[in-house]
């Protein structure tokens, strides 16, 4: 697998680029390696963290911290989500949170994006990173506009439009399901914002076994070997540790419950002393139950002096809800049927101010202090997860714009990218349209060539600047070799879904190969291509010679374009990245993509073949382009021949021949498929009866052939009237 992480920086010429090519060689391949850039990013974010821990989780994520300070959680985006870039290969990012789950550093360690290997250098793609910086994970981050005023917008870059809309993808995605697995924020992807409340009107008797059997009461257990192994590599290693045969007791045995709902509270607490809570209760608040046994108190005494319980603290969405004194009730009498002994037993009360959605995960955090000198001492953290049961609950229905939210973080990546690409999907789709309703009436629009023309040179316009310039919509023999590989290795059609303008170009240009050949997309959708034609067209009008090959030549260097594909086909065998690098024999990303925008010899090799076409039409289309030798072969398959020829055509009559400027009509007349460009110039002059040679010359003997008019009675008179006497 080849990994680039710094822009192509040495200068080959192009002509030394043309000469590897065709004797098919290859470049190096570079090492995979980050070279130690993932603890240079964490000490850029977090310059005083001194500890970073083995990763964890099913997304593998590593926490950071200084001395027994959270500082954040750092993961690499491959374990989180798959999503193919444009290059059909994931990105691979390194993504820092903080505890309040906000994303502080977003950073690209492995792409294998053609535009960034050779192209745009990849500082600015860094820069696209660094605009993360700040944003929660629980934000929609559009790239571009948006037309959803909670929505944060961040700018592209220009040329990798759909590079850096996967990239947000990655970074967001991936961020969320991280946030959301350690509780940082809430999973608002399957559930509403608004929180839910209790159902008060539920209740049903239930045994300690069947709450803590439907999860109504949540349990943590502890052995003193466990809590000595969460000490394991730190100062307090060692310390308090149990002997070999102390490992399995019991350290502490904790339970929690949620004592709002009656189903719960009233069947641990009984009906009075529930009764008595809930009118204590202001409109918001909860009240936890929190119950141990073991060697270890969960109160401990610091609260007597600090007025803190600082053993025990409950967090949800990444807030932490510390306990007072004022906060806490001693629970002396339980009813529950087959309640076990417990040593504490204690009510801690929620406040209103702390937002607590009692439908929403939270979890009890148990601390766990060792002394490791005369004033200092070091913290581990047990986690009781808890959530209350459904049939507990009643949510609130999402509201309009909570659907649409729901659905758009549930939606696959290429649906987010067709949906923000609407307005260029809707113009090409018509432009398309127009297309088609020009090729089906071809022989009704011939017929009138100053319009066809005129409307021809307008299209080709458009396909500059919009399709090329706007939308990016240039195909590449690079597509066409990524489609090859994916059909025999995990063919996926979200990989091409990801970009919706190639893909609609390529749906169509597939299509009009079945109908009418290569020339459809080559003589009316290739950007360059249509470049080229426009300023030869110029050219001309500027009465700039011109000059053509003798036609065996030019038939022989018809196949230099099949050995370049061939070529590069081989080389991609070995190496995609190798072949992307090589396929810069197309000047496309120079031209189109990135508008000149490059490296001096890139803008050289692109603006000399311009210079070439000022003076021969289409040289590199007709000699050079592998994408054209890439659709001419399927060409063969094509069901219908359009054009129209007589029998005429090449022999004698040279005339459509010798206008061809691009040299795809032969000799004998015949029009070869595989090089035509589908200008319909040949049509039009099939089609003019004062230029055609052959229609001329029928129109002349029907003239011959055909009989003076005999004059009627009428038209007689004055002349009998001239030569009577």
């Amino acid at each position: 697998m080849s990994y680039i992480l710094r822009p192509f920086k040495h200068p080959i010429s192009v002509l030394t680029l043309v000469l590897i090519l065709l004797c098919g060689g290859f470049f190096g391949l570079q090492a995979k390696d980050y070279g130690g850039i993932e603890q240079q990013r964490i000490d850029a974010v977090f310059p005083g963290n001194d500890k970073l821990s083995e990763p964890t989780g099913e997304f593998k994520v590593r926490t950071i911290s200084h001395g027994d300070k959270l500082l954040g959680y750092v993961f690499q985006s491959q374990d989180v989500v798959d999503i193919p870039a444009y290059s059909g290969k994931p990105i691979n990012m390194q993504v820092i949170l903080d505890p309040a789950g906000v994303i502080q550093d977003a950073y690209v360690l492995e792409h294998h994006e053609p535009i960034l290997l050779v192209g745009i250098p990849v500082e600015r793609l860094h820069a696209f990173d660094a605009k993360y910086k700040g944003i929660k994970a629980d934000r929609r981050v559009v790239v571009g506009r948006s037309s959803d005023p909670e929505a944060v917008t961040v700018d592209g870059v220009a040329g990798a439009t759909v590079t850096v809309m996967v990239v947000n993808e990655i970074i967001m995605r991936a961020a969320h399901k991280v946030a959301v697995s350690l509780k940082l924020i809430e999973d608002k992807s399957g559930a509403a914002k608004k929180p839910a409340t209790v159902r008060e009107d539920f209740y049903q008797p239930a045994t300690w076994e069947q709450l803590t059997g439907n999860g109504a009461i949540r349990q943590l257990n502890l052995t003193r070997g466990q809590v000595d192994a969460a000490f394991k590599g730190t100062e307090a290693e060692g310390v308090g540790n149990a002997s070999p045969d102390q490992v399995n007791d019991t350290f502490i045995e904790l339970y929690t419950a949620d004592l709002n709902p009656p189903a719960i509270g009233r069947n641990l607490l009984g009906d009075n002393q529930y009764r008595f809570l809930m009118q204590d209760l202001k409109p918001g608040e909860q009240a936890i139950a929190v119950l141990g046994r073991g060697l270890y108190s969960y109160k401990g005494s610091g609260y007597v002096r600090g007025g803190i319980f600082d053993r025990v603290q409950l967090r949800q969405f990444g807030n932490v809800i510390s306990f007072r004194d004022m906060d806490h009730q001693r629970l002396s009498d339980v009813f529950a049927k087959g309640m076990p002994e417990f040593n504490e037993m204690s009510i801690f009360i929620v406040r209103e101010p702390a937002r607590f959605d009692p439908g929403a995960p939270w979890s009890l955090e148990l601390l766990v202090r060792r002394q490791t000198g005369p004033v200092s001492g070091m913290f581990s953290s047990f986690e009781l997860s808890y959530q209350l049961p459904e049939q507990y609950l009643l949510r609130p229905p999402p509201s309009a714009a909570e659907l649409a939210a729901i659905e758009v973080a549930n939606r696959p990546t290429w649906v987010n990218i067709w949906y923000q690409k609407a307005f260029q999907i809707g113009i090409l789709c018509t432009a398309l349209a127009v297309l088609m309703v020009i090729l089906f009436l071809q022989d009704t629009f011939t017929r009138y060539p100053r319009f066809l023309h005129w409307l021809r040179r307008a299209y080709l316009i458009f396909t500059v600047v919009f399709i090329g310039w706007y939308a990016l919509g240039q195909i590449s023999v690079v597509n066409v070799l990524t489609f090859v590989h994916a059909l025999f290795d995990h063919f996926r059609w979200e990989l091409f879904l990801t970009d919706p303008i190639i893909f609609i170009l390529w749906t169509f240009t597939a299509a009009s190969i079945l109908l009418w050949g290569r020339g459809v997309f080559c003589g009316w959708l290739c950007p360059f291509g249509a470049l080229q034609e426009l300023i030869n067209e110029a050219a001309r009008k500027l009465k700039i010679p011109q000059y053509e090959l003798p036609f065996a030549l030019h038939e022989r260097l018809w196949a230099v374009k099949y050995i370049i594909l061939l070529v590069l086909f081989g080389i991609s065998l070995e190496s995609m990245s190798s072949a992307e690098q090589f396929a810069e024999i197309e000047p496309f990303k120079t031209a189109i993509t990135l508008k000149f925008d490059r490296q001096w010899w890139f803008v050289v090799y692109a603006v000399a073949l311009l210079v070439i076409n000022i003076f021969t039409r289409k040289v590199y289309c007709r000699y050079v382009c592998p994408l054209g030798a890439a659709l001419a072969i399927p060409t063969k398959l094509r069901l219908f021949d359009w054009l129209k020829r007589r029998k005429e055509c090449g022999n004698p009559c040279q005339l459509c021949a010798k206008e061809c400027e691009i040299q795809a009509i032969q000799p004998d007349g015949r029009i070869n498929a595989n090089e035509c460009h589908y200008c319909l110039d040949c049509q039009m002059t099939y089609h003019n009866e004062n230029k055609c040679p052959p229609l001329i010359l029928k129109n002349k003997r029907k003239t011959r052939d055909k009989p003076a008019p005999v004059p009627d009675s009428a038209e007689l008179i004055p002349v009998v009237q001239v030569f009577k006497p």
